[in-house]
């Protein structure tokens, strides 16, 4: 048996080290420089962001370096200056690539923030707009769901979105002064409602759920840079709620996605099959035309750089909450919208369809003729080269994970990282159509690989007993991280790490906890079991109605391979997983209650029948168990025994594995209230349990929520494995 480190300032040590490594989130590249000695350079500004555990914020930050090119290709980097810290910025855009930016900045505390609309131009700050003192509207939508901050082609105007104001109300008891001065006509420029409304003010306002709290009623948003009016755009349906904008190709208005919000808001994140679609707002006329199907869920619009086509994800509305998605393609000029990629039911010629979360905001080519999409393609996480005209489809990322950041005049700037290096930046130009593979990708600054962290992905083939009749022989993989052997053949204690989703996967990139566990000497299987996205939208849909087994049995499986052919120790495994990863565990600790010594678990799901009501996201309970969902729907008696069947809490009499819970108790995905009850009924039966509540989101996201929980999760491991 593996002598484990029980310390807990050992395991504080390594999680402090692991969490300064910072994770890079954008990238933008200045014009070309030709100065008179020749030796032609562009700059390259990547924001990072980082923990900061003893402040116990997320600090961000931004590096500058200069890149010498000589032709298509790079030639040399030098960094330029040192980290600034942007912690106030919330959104920021370039005009073009000049030196015209604008930036979205708070100021003051989260209870009372103040937003900022900035221009500047090259290093001065020649414009300030005070948002909140302005009261045109709400707060700036900063998220990836609906925010945008884009310049209009001719550089005098600014697109963004923001909470629409809320009415003024006043309690029944509540007396108004009369206005001093007051006379007969209303000032046309005031904004005082004529009428406040009384006892509205306790009146429920929806909103778009987890990780969109208090974004309700979006709103289109145009500031004039030389009169700095704001105006709010009109012509909107009613019944849609507007977001990813941008302006149309000869300006005559803005391009947008509208969210159906009717008859009531289903949550968002992490759900892409939401129904919406693209319109064509027009300033000329004030008409709102529709230039999608309005049956489907798009998102992320880009326009080409001739202006001639704008491309976009679609997927299905209802079923899996994520799913294989169509690359569609409008052209502006025809009016007509074609299929450029459809959905990939089974891998074909190593690719396996589309599950990006949206197209980088720089996609295109500079020959208007190809797209570059992030996605997974089974456990790994690539950069793909779409060409419009061919449908040909091209992966120029090799190994590990990559993210593009953006393409600028065909030189792209991607991520990098494996399990066992975090991240970096490269940089390398787009070769011509036919030759995208040859890529030379120039590391901007070297990340330091962990040598002691070694990893591989394996692939599993399930036996025939839990193979579907409809989805027959579909594999699954999974990536196990080992620590470098340097004590003879003693075998590791092994962490198993089911993703949540339960539609998402694990790609081969960088993540703090398994490197954590695999520095302080354990083994960390992560299962991509069958229904995760990248590997084909039948192996998504192979899922539903069968959670609670399928998933079940190929982590079990999972394991069992792993423990034949791997230096692991069948004594010492742990379970860890959150959301629907964390599901899977209790399922696991119930099915196979001899096969596990210990469990952390963050927002577990634990009976679908009592999370209906108190979830954003109802119909996700109904298409898994494989019923379908409508608006109007009540449960019936066949939905609920099935329900009941697939949850964790019927296998409560036979867990004896010593289980400890993290709740959020903001959560709106998961209600904290839920994983209570199975506290309870596990507390009952004697069985060693405990419960930490956090003031925190479904994620635990928060510095302060992700530090403590891991702490509390490995020291639980760590001592349950070891006693």
């Amino acid at each position: 048996m593996r002598r484990l480190p029980v310390d807990p300032e050992n395991i504080a040590a390594v999680f402090k080290d692991l969490s300064q490594y910072p994770s890079v989130s954008k990238a933008l590249i200045g014009p070309e420089v030709s100065p008179q000695n020749g030796g032609k350079y562009r700059t390259l500004r990547t924001e990072w962001w980082q923990r900061d555990l003893e402040c116990q914020e997320h600090v961000k930050f931004s590096r500058q370096h200069i890149v010498f090119c000589e032709g298509s290709k790079v030639s040399s980097i030098t960094p330029a200056g040192n980290c600034m810290v942007t912690q106030s910025e919330l959104l920021s855009k370039n005009w073009r690539t000049g030196g015209m930016k604008a930036i979205v900045r708070g100021a003051g505390c989260k209870e009372d923030q103040k937003e900022f609309l900035e221009i500047w131009s090259g290093s001065r700050k020649i414009k300030n707009v005070n948002l909140t003192a302005l009261n045109k509207h709400g707060p700036v939508y900063t998220d990836d769901q609906f925010g945008c901050l884009e310049w209009s082609h001719a550089g005098n105007r600014i697109l963004y979105v923001a909470e629409k104001k809320i009415p003024a109300t006043e309690s029944y008891f509540e007396t108004t002064p009369p206005k001093l001065n007051s006379s007969p006509k209303e000032d046309k420029n005031s904004t005082a409602p004529a009428h406040v409304p009384k006892g509205d003010q306790f009146v429920f306002r929806e909103d778009w759920g987890e990780g969109l709290v208090n974004k309700s009623v979006p709103v289109l948003c145009i500031l004039d840079i030389e009169t700095m009016d704001i105006s709010i755009l009109e012509g909107i349906p009613d019944y849609i709620s507007p977001g990813q904008a941008l302006w149309s190709p000869d300006e005559d208005g803005v391009l947008f996605v509208g969210w159906w919000h009717e008859p009531f808001r289903l949550g968002l994140k992490f759900c892409n099959n939401r129904r919406s679609a693209l319109y064509h707002l027009k300033s000329s006329s004030g008409s709102c035309e529709l230039i999608s199907l309005d049956t489907e869920a798009v998102c992320s619009p880009r326009l080409s750089p001739d202006g001639k086509h704008v491309v976009y994800l679609e997927a299905k509305v209802s079923g899996p909450h994520w799913q294989c998605a169509n690359l569609r393609m409008y052209d502006w000029h025809l009016k007509t919208n074609s299929t450029v990629l459809d959905v990939v039911r089974r891998s074909k010629a190593g690719f396996s369809g589309i599950y990006s979360a949206g197209l980088p905001k720089n996609c295109w080519s500079m020959d208007s003729r190809r797209v570059l999409v992030n996605t997974p393609q089974r456990s790994r996480k690539v950069v793909l080269v779409v060409d419009t005209e061919s449908a040909a489809v091209e992966s120029i990322t090799p190994g590990g994970g990559w993210t593009l950041l953006t393409i600028q005049e065909d030189l792209l700037v991607a991520s990098f990282s494996s399990p066992n290096c975090p991240p970096c930046v490269k940089i390398g130009f787009l070769p011509p159509k036919g030759k995208e593979t040859e890529v030379l990708w120039v590391s901007v600054e070297e990340a330091e690989a962990l040598h002691n962290i070694e990893w591989k992905i394996l692939t599993f083939q399930p036996p025939n007993e839990s193979k579907s009749t409809k989805y027959s022989d579909l594999d699954f993989e999974g990536i196990l991280l080992t620590p470098q052997q340097t004590d003879g053949a003693v075998p590791f204690p092994l962490v198993v790490y089911p993703h949540g989703g339960p539609h998402s996967v694990f790609g081969a990139t960088w993540d703090l906890a398994p490197a954590v566990f695999c520095c302080l000497g354990f083994a960390v299987l992560m299962v991509n079991y069958r229904g995760s996205t990248g590997f084909g939208q039948d192996s998504i849909e192979s899922l539903v109605g069968r959670v609670g087994q399928q998933d079940v049995a190929d982590v079990q499986f999972s394991v069992e391979q792993v423990l034949k052919s791997e230096p692991l120790d069948a004594s010492q495994i742990a379970l860890y997983g959150g959301s629907h990863g964390g599901y899977l565990c209790c399922h696991l600790i119930g099915q196979y209650p001899s096969a596990y010594k210990a469990c952390a678990v963050r927002n577990p799901i634990i009976n679908f029948v009592t999370l209906i009501g108190s979830t954003d996201i109802p119909d996700w309970r109904y298409i898994e168990v494989g019923f379908d969902y409508s608006f109007q729907q009540v449960p019936s008696r066949e939905a609920l025994a099935a329900m009941i069947n697939c949850s964790p809490v019927i296998y409560g009499p036979q867990v004896k594995t010593p289980l400890l819970v993290l709740l959020g108790e903001k959560d709106r995905r998961i209600a904290p209230r839920h994983g209570m009850e199975y506290y309870r009924a596990l507390k009952d039966r004697g069985v060693p349990v405990r419960v930490l509540w956090y003031p925190d989101n479904h994620s635990l996201s928060s510095v302060e929520a992700e530090a403590d929980g891991f702490m509390n999760s490995a020291a639980w491991i760590v001592h349950h494995l070891t006693n």
